[in-house]
């Protein structure tokens, strides 16, 4: 049985006493988490070691950076190591998520050395990968996306690819007005699934946690979750706002 996860990205958002309101408010909540499903909170970097402390009573609660370095150590100022958040407690680290890839022009070689120092370090990759809306117009995005998975992750072995999680982002549906329907979402996810399937064999496939990074709400998450190939979702500004998080984390079947 693959994990059912949902992930929160706060990004540049909330101050330390607001992301600790949310995050008690979002326990508070009375949530239980059936067998194989995760919560992951991925705050900014300053506030992971207080939201591992707030979480690490609470069975099934994780803990995930938005981002780290594509460099071991060194003279890189500003840069967070995935040593430094091992050494932290963190437990997952977003790789590759859409804003970084455009704002810091993080290319899939780069993303490949990041996914190498998040595993030696014992984080597990949530690696995001996703199509602009030229591409999904010009209808090539299975092409696109083969490509960032080959280039950054067909590298990996089977065994490797075991604590990796995937995150699909519709970028073209994010912010444009525009709407990925749940059946667009699981064709999307089951691509990648078959493409991973063709690299790594059935057995890794089967395994593998694929999440909607698409702008998920209470309102169509259920819908999103049901479909076979969609195992939870990557949540964006819902993640801010503790009720809908908890409403979203609910819709997990």
């Amino acid at each position: 049985m693959r994990k059912k996860i949902v992930a929160g990205n706060w990004k540049m958002n909330l101050t330390l006493a607001q992301g600790e309101q949310l995050i008690n408010d979002i326990l508070q909540a009375g949530l239980k988490l059936a067998e194989g499903q995760e919560v992951v909170v991925a705050t900014p970097f300053p506030y992971l070691a207080k939201a591992k402390s707030l979480l690490k009573n609470y069975p099934g609660y994780f803990v995930a950076a938005q981002n780290c370095a594509s460099e071991k150590a060194g003279a890189f100022t500003g840069e967070v190591s995935a040593e430094m958040l091992q050494s932290v407690g963190v437990d997952y680290v977003i790789i590759g998520h859409s804003e970084r890839r455009e704002y810091f022009n993080e290319t899939n070689a780069i993303l490949a050395k990041k996914v190498d120092l998040a595993l030696a370090n014992g984080l597990k990759p949530i690696f995001c990968c996703g199509e602009p809306l030229a591409v999904r117009q010009a209808e090539t995005q299975n092409e696109y996306v083969a490509r960032q998975l080959e280039e950054s992750l067909y590298h990996l072995t089977a065994e490797q690819l075991k604590q990796v999680v995937i995150a699909y982002e519709p970028i073209w549906a994010i912010g444009t007005g525009l709407t990925a329907s749940a059946g667009q979402a699981q064709d999307m996810h089951a691509f990648i699934r078959g493409q991973i399937a063709n690299k790594f064999g059935r057995e890794a496939a089967l395994h593998l946690t694929i999440l909607y990074g698409g702008s998920a709400k209470p309102g169509n998450a259920a819908e999103l979750f049901a479909n076979p190939d969609v195992d939870g979702g990557l949540i964006g500004g819902a993640s801010l706002v503790a009720a809908d998080f908890a409403a979203i984390i609910s819709s997990l079947s």
